[in-house]
């Protein structure tokens, strides 16, 4: 007697079959700030919108602009359009941009200032734009076009709402973090609280991966790397795939160098994003053999383009094809980009098959 064939439960996406562990012939694609100031039809966007903020908070803007890059390119994977700073402004902190310069934050530099922030299940009424935004994004992507939410890890976020701004070595945060622990910490928890809070929403609302976003990973050294940057890693992929089991988390802790090796099996992570300091053929042989590895073309390659482009383009492909890849840029793509050079990358890749 025959049994019948049970229904596949596997992964289709190109892109969900990568972090569960699939090497696919050809990596799927996407790319960090795909929607950004490089693509005119995102300056229009941004124009009719008034401020970024408020593109950001305008659920039918912030779709169009998400979904601007895959009508254009055709990328695997959309991203959700947001900032990291969106979490700190939900807790109670004071965002806003200066036109070329950057966010500002009002600044916490004691325990006071982490008393008034917001009580983690309060965000929700600053955030429930965003959670729209995904809703559109999964009713309008293409069916074959994966759906990625993100949020900045906590240490990242920290060193923002302590200093105020971004700042080239992180300095207000690492003297927070060494000179006023306790509330450094409690600080710490109360995002990581909140970014759990605000992922798992995501999810709900219908995004099928997660990234977290560590840009400042790198400035932090030895125990304060495992207990700033992993640890908090690991508590917020815990808690989201104890709520949703099966969702893939991306992690990006940017500059870590040897930090990089394990921290997927430390964390739980289904893939580690790296940066272009360390080379493919490393981050072969010390990360993937653990699980997906996103990476890592230099964004300056958007901008100069040529053979160069091609040919190292090509040399991440090969070295990284013999487990699960996602090709991406090592950071964010810079708005002086061009938009020619993108496709080019793209053609690139999906035509690399020796």
């Amino acid at each position: 007697m025959s049994i019948a064939a049970q229904p596949s439960t596997a992964p289709t996406k190109t892109i969900l079959r990568a972090l569960a562990g699939e090497a696919l012939p050809t990596p799927p694609i996407w790319m960090m700030r795909q929607a950004g100031r490089y693509l005119p039809e995102y300056r229009a966007t941004r124009a009719q919108a008034g401020d970024f903020l408020s593109l950001c908070y305008n659920p039918e803007l912030a779709a169009e602009v998400t979904l601007q890059p895959i009508r254009r390119y055709g990328f695997d994977a959309a991203i959700l359009f947001a900032d990291i700073l969106l979490v700190p402004q939900a807790l109670g902190a004071d965002l806003w941009f200066v036109t070329g310069e950057g966010p500002r934050l009002s600044t916490i530099t004691g325990a006071d200032g982490v008393a008034a922030l917001k009580p983690t299940d309060a965000i929700h009424d600053t955030l429930s734009p965003i959670y729209e935004t995904v809703k559109i994004l999964s009713r309008e992507l293409p069916e074959e076009t994966t759906l990625i939410g993100f949020a900045g890890a906590p240490w990242t976020v920290a060193t923002y709402m302590i200093a105020g701004r971004g700042t080239p070595d992180q300095g207000p945060a690492h003297t927070m973090r060494e000179g006023a622990p306790e509330a450094f910490d409690a600080l710490m928890d109360r995002i990581t609280e909140a970014t759990i809070e605000y992922l798992s929403m995501q999810i709900e609302a219908g995004a099928e991966v997660v990234k977290i976003f560590d840009s400042w990973a790198g400035s932090l050294k030895g125990d304060a790397f495992l207990r700033y940057a992993l640890e908090p890693a690991k508590r917020i992929t815990a808690a989201l795939k104890e709520r949703h089991p099966g969702i893939p988390v991306i992690a990006f802790p940017r500059e870590a160098g040897d930090g990089y090796i394990g921290f997927a099996r430390a964390t739980g992570a289904d893939c580690v994003a790296i940066d272009n300091s360390v080379s493919p053929e490393w981050a072969a042989s010390h990360v993937q053999v653990d699980g997906c590895v996103q990476g890592n073309l230099a964004s300056s390659h958007m901008v100069t383009g040529g053979q160069a482009l091609i040919d190292e383009t090509q040399h991440i492909v090969r070295a990284l094809r013999n487990g699960p890849h996602i090709f991406n840029l090592g950071h964010g793509i810079t708005p002086d980009a061009d938009p020619e050079n993108v496709a080019l990358m793209i053609e690139t890749v999906r035509n690399c098959t020796d």
